[in-house]
């Protein structure tokens, strides 16, 4: 029986414009597999991104239900909901994210150090996985140092440190050239199959949707299954 690790039911989300109610996302439901990549596409504005960090526990919806990994994020508290986040989920944004003091090394420590691994630990951890993306040269480089490309491999290698269950990733190469995007791509679904995590990926770019496993569309605030973009 296939593991599901991301569920939701009848999900709606609403913004407050002045005493006016904008709904974005109008009755979502999911079923997300272990393993299993999808491709979330859909026009600007139509709530691709809101529905990812719905689903990633970022924001609360306004009605309906998430689980993560059987966990219903709604009945624990922010502490347990950080945890849960922390341990299951990562995240992989159009802009790396990476902070700019900090060398490759240390940033793709940073969640688990957050999670209060022992410091040789968390480091070592985070040099074998800068080395599976193809940067075990730049470990004591900052961002400054990187160039786009290296930058974006550095986010997905932070984002994987911690071997989650699922990878949500938001226009994850959006800002980078095609033959970049496509390398960065590539290393993306190497490492989701090695650790056997699922990948949602939000993108506008076609030919990338196109090779995921199952692709849904955002259409006026519901997803829909297409074959193809």
């Amino acid at each position: 029986m296939n593991e599901v690790i991301i569920s939701c039911r009848n999900l709606v989300k609403q913004f407050s414009q002045g005493d006016l109610a904008v709904p974005v996302l109008k009755g979502v439901n999911l079923d997300l597999i272990k393993g299993e990549m999808l491709a979330i596409v859909g026009a600007s504005g139509s709530g691709k991104s809101t529905l990812l960090h719905v689903l990633g526990g970022l924001d609360a919806p306004t009605s309906g239900s998430i689980e993560i990994l059987g966990q219903d994020i709604a009945r624990i508290n922010e502490e347990e909901r950080c945890r849960l986040r922390n341990g299951s989920l990562g995240f992989i944004y159009q802009f790396h994210h990476l902070l700019m003091e900090f060398s490759a090394l240390e940033n793709v420590a940073m969640p688990l150090l957050i999670r209060r691994l022992p410091n040789q630990e968390a480091y070592d951890r985070a040099a074998e996985m800068l080395q599976l993306v193809g940067l075990s040269h730049r470990l004591t480089h900052t961002p400054g140092e990187l160039s786009g490309g290296e930058r974006q491999r550095a986010a997905v290698a932070r984002a994987l440190v911690t071997r989650p269950a699922c990878i949500l990733a938001d226009e994850p190469t959006g800002n980078l050239d095609r033959k970049t995007a496509e390398h960065v791509f590539d290393l993306m679904l190497e490492l989701n199959h090695k650790i056997n995590a699922s990948l949602i990926i939000v993108t506008h770019d076609t030919s990338l949707a196109n090779r995921a496993q199952r692709i849904q569309q955002l259409i006026d605030g519901v997803l829909c299954d297409v074959s193809h973009v």
